[in-house]
């Protein structure tokens, strides 16, 4: 007697969460490019991005998202349908993107060229902008549609005047961070190519603080010097003694940098000027290099003032400290990493940059991470960030959507015992 077992046929297994997200992205790609194109051609600067503001309320209002303005008519605060919220006990997290741009005239010759004289997005920051909007819309639909594998909650920060270091500050005070236990962003990075990451546990960036020095010598007539003290002269001794001596002075194991960025004075070509002023930057990895520093840069300004006959006063303002990635986020993007990217395209970034980044702000008060995107299309030369041809391979952005969305989502399981 012969036995005939039934075999059901094989069914294909159900799509995981992640081919979801990744498809929620890629249904959203078109719309993450729209938006990146739009912003780059109409950019704003720092304190000054209230059209930038007001599209981005309209855009993700009409899609029925919780919105609201930030201070001065600048940033967007963007909260999940009221329909849609979570009970009490889930954590939230933030994703937070910057959308000022920089005094500098783009000299693209693309479809999407800056429509504005000396105003451009030339650090990215309308494709963070849109690697966030397209992050939030595929949460949202993976939310909706049910097919998230546990509850999350999450906030979207478009916070203006990062390069002025005073957006974050302002969003944090108009209620960011209220009710956010951790926080992720990416910026683009030309030094790698489209489809890699950069990931760095701790120190990330250096602290920045402001340098203000005015010089006051005593104005005459560009025929006789010698009935002046030409504070410009000065100025050339004082900026020489500072880019030779600081660095001499400091071990060459510790990262310092400073910068004159500006220097301000006179009115006529014929006529030396009473007064100037030099504005810059002093950039360090640790509070006990910048002390030292500054008290280097002190001694000089009081030598070369001895020196030249004028008064030299110096300032130093609060800036912006180091960007300090927590461990444990960071072990969550290499995480997402692990199903978002080819192998082998994580860079571990092996020390810090000296740039600076006020997403530190943010993490004076919650648990935070950033990695660096690459944005150069493989093959072609890079285009360095703050120059006036600067652009990114557009394919990064929802690249950079999965990367956000997927490190969230995973930090929000449930049964992570420690966040």
């Amino acid at each position: 007697m012969s036995h005939v077992t039934d075999h059901e046929p094989s069914r294909p297994s159900a799509p995981s969460w992640q081919d979801d997200l990744e498809a929620a992205i890629a249904a959203r790609s078109a719309a993450m490019i729209e938006l990146r194109r739009h912003l780059h051609t109409y950019p704003e600067p720092s304190g000054e991005e209230q059209e930038t503001s007001q599209h981005l309320y309209q855009l993700l209002d009409e899609e029925g998202y919780q919105v609201r303005i930030g201070p001065h008519g600048c940033g967007v605060l963007v909260d999940p349908p009221a329909e849609l919220e979570t009970p009490g006990g889930v954590p939230r997290f933030a994703l937070r993107a910057d959308i000022d741009a920089l005094l500098i005239q783009d000299e693209k010759q693309v479809s999407y060229r800056s429509c504005k004289p000396g105003v451009m997005h030339a650090c990215g920051h309308d494709a963070h902008t849109a690697v966030v909007y397209g992050a939030l819309g595929a949460l949202r639909s993976l939310q909706s549609e049910g097919r998230l594998p546990w509850p999350i909650n999450y906030r979207a920060i478009f916070q203006p005047a990062e390069e002025t270091i005073a957006g974050a500050a302002e969003m944090i005070e108009a209620g960011a961070l209220e009710g956010v236990d951790m926080i992720l962003a990416t910026h683009v990075d030309p030094a790698r190519d489209f489809g890699r990451v950069g990931l760095r546990e701790g120190v990330l960036t250096a602290n920045s603080e402001a340098m203000r020095i005015r010089i006051t010598g005593r104005g005459g007539h560009a025929a006789r010097p010698h009935e002046a003290i030409d504070p410009i002269a000065t100025a050339a001794q004082l900026i020489n003694s500072i880019y030779l001596f600081v660095p001499r002075g400091i071990d060459s194991q510790d990262a310092v940098v400073v910068t004159i960025g500006q220097l301000v004075g006179g009115e006529n070509p014929n006529v030396i000027p009473e007064q100037i002023e030099l504005v810059g930057t002093l950039r360090s990895l640790c509070s006990r290099i910048r002390d030292q520093t500054m008290q280097h840069i002190r001694q000089l300004c009081h030598g070369v003032a001895a020196a030249s006959g004028s008064h030299i006063e110096i300032s130093f303002e609060k800036g912006i400290g180091s960007v300090k990635n927590d461990p444990r986020l960071i072990h969550w993007l290499r995480e997402a990493a692990v199903t978002v990217l080819a192998p082998g395209h994580v860079d571990e970034i092996p020390r810090p940059s000296m740039g600076s980044e006020d997403f530190a702000a943010y993490l004076e008060h919650v648990p935070g991470a950033m990695f660096r995107l690459g944005a150069t299309t493989p093959g072609r030369e890079p285009t360095p960030l703050h120059t006036p041809n600067f652009d990114v391979d557009e394919r990064a952005i929802p690249l950079g959507a999965r990367m956000l969305a997927h490190a969230a989502i995973l930090w929000s399981n449930p049964a992570n015992a420690e966040r």
